[in-house]
């Protein structure tokens, strides 16, 4: 939960604002700036905006999953290095608390280490502070600006993908987590080619697994689907497999949170057997990410740190739209017996040989190796010049 004990942060609803409500912006109301960000814990029941004024209530704003997904995380990081900057806060200690609020996403720290180098070299230029304040404001801008075309761009390659691989059209997609929108600058990664597809009159099914922990497919990725108007069905994670036994699936899409050097994925747990699933039963395994979710300084998948997730998401069950709802434990309705010991990742990793492709903004990796993705990234500098995770520049 946010503490607002010290109007560090405010909830604001908006039933006469004209949906959809972006999942992130930065305001300049007379009382200095604010990074607003959509409360993802409180949909799909109601859609809320929390303002963040100082980087403590942005990091816990990410670490209760308020604002989440892995590109959606960067530019929250780099705007929270703005943030810091424009109210004179102290920018390294800052970029310290964001770097380090969630583990997994590459993203995260990807975003505030870029916003901290451009105050940096603003800085030693010999501005003064409020100048350089403005520089890190304009990167993260620009992040935010490049996510949006990423978007745009994976979502093409992904669309063409699917055209190779099932050229026979009417797609039955099924995947796993959130990835539209609400992850995202601009329309997402997996989901944003899910919505590529369905726009092109080639979806006939999407299949939604609810996703643990936080029911996060159930929650978002159904929320999305429904606002498209997209023919999707929702399913228990542990169904999957029947619907894959019955020949119900034609290609599985997901996002990812970090990418190893060898090419291991690391996403939302359960998509590691969904993987296995799919290679059984010969169906294609899609990853789609922007590059800066790929770290080459993270050799293989087994060095990816994995975030382990409180006990009593499992044990308790809480609903979303109360403020803070299973922030803490003992807030929920308990769903097992008291003192039950619980396994809670977020994340797992699928290896390399089992993805069929990884879709990015700057095309299809396939087959999978840690060289066919390494020769991608160094292919050309990226947008704003800056460097990649582990590209050595």
């Amino acid at each position: 939960m946010v503490d607002q004990s010290e109007d560090r942060s405010t909830v604001l609803a908006h039933d006469d604002v004209p949906l959809p409500v972006p999942a992130l912006r930065w305001e300049e109301p007379p009382e200095g700036p604010v990074l607003v960000l959509l409360d993802q814990t409180r949909l799909p029941a109601e859609e809320v905006e929390l303002v963040c004024t100082d980087v403590p209530v942005l990091v816990e704003a990410i670490r209760s999953l308020a604002v989440r997904g892995a590109p959606l995380l960067g530019l929250a990081g780099a705007y929270g290095v703005a943030l810091a900057a424009a109210r004179g806060y102290d920018v390294t200690d800052a970029a310290e608390q964001l770097a380090h609020a969630r583990p997994t996403a590459a993203n995260l720290a990807h975003g505030v280490r870029r916003a901290e180098r451009a105050f940096r070299a603003a800085v030693d230029g010999g501005a003064g502070y409020e100048e350089a304040a403005a520089v890190t404001l304009a990167e993260a801008r620009a992040l935010h600006r490049e996510d949006a075309e990423a978007s745009e761009r994976m979502a093409g390659h992904g669309l063409a993908l699917l055209g190779e691989l099932l050229p026979g059209g009417g797609h039955r997609v099924l995947t796993h987590c959130n990835t539209g929108t609400l992850v995202s600058g601009g329309g997402g990664t997996a989901f944003g080619v899910v919505r590529a597809v369905h726009r092109a009159g080639e979806l006939r099914r999407l299949w939604v697994d609810e996703t643990r922990p936080l029911l996060q497919g159930a929650r978002l990725t159904a929320y999305e689907a429904a606002r498209e108007g997209m023919a999707y069905t929702l399913l228990t994670d542990s169904a999957a497999g029947s619907l894959f036994a019955a020949g119900e699936v034609d290609a599985v899409l997901v996002g990812a949170d970090r990418i190893a050097a060898d090419g291991s994925v690391a996403n939302k747990v359960g998509t590691y057997p969904l993987a296995v699933l799919a290679r059984y039963h010969h169906v294609p395994f899609v990853v789609v990410a922007p590059l800066t979710t790929v770290d080459l300084t993270t050799a293989d998948g087994g060095s990816i740190e994995l975030e382990q997730r409180p006990g009593h998401e499992v044990t308790e069950f809480a609903a979303p739209s109360a403020p803070g709802a299973g922030a803490e434990a003992g807030s929920g309705i308990p769903v097992a017996p008291l003192g039950a010991q619980a396994y809670n990742p977020a994340f797992d990793v699928t290896p390399a040989e089992l993805i069929t492709a990884i879709v990015t903004e700057r095309g299809v990796v396939s087959p999978v190796t840690g060289d066919a993705l390494a020769e991608l990234c160094v292919a050309a500098p990226p947008p704003s010049g800056e460097p990649l995770p582990g590209d050595g520049r």
